[in-house]
């Protein structure tokens, strides 16, 4: 039996967002993906999902003061 790390209770959501919208993201906040914090293609959070270098994830972590906040980062190799 094989623990998802995913339904854990200080796991964030995860998603992987599409191409058109992370164009609009770069677009929006005017940066490039070289600008956007990391996250590793083998982090134990993207297991469910076939993340390729480039891709951006979001990840909404909810706050008592601030509701919920919403990160991305972009997948690299190891």
């Amino acid at each position: 039996m094989a623990f998802d790390v995913n339904k854990h209770l200080l796991v964030p959501k995860h998603t992987k967002i599409s191409d058109s919208e992370k164009s609009k993201l770069l677009e929006k906040y005017n940066v490039n993906l070289l600008s956007l914090p990391k996250i590793l293609k083998d982090d134990p959070a993207l297991s469910k999902f076939d993340v390729k270098v480039g891709d951006v994830v979001k990840i909404e972590r909810k706050s008592k003061t601030a509701g919920a906040s919403m990160y991305y980062r972009v997948v690299v190799e190891a």
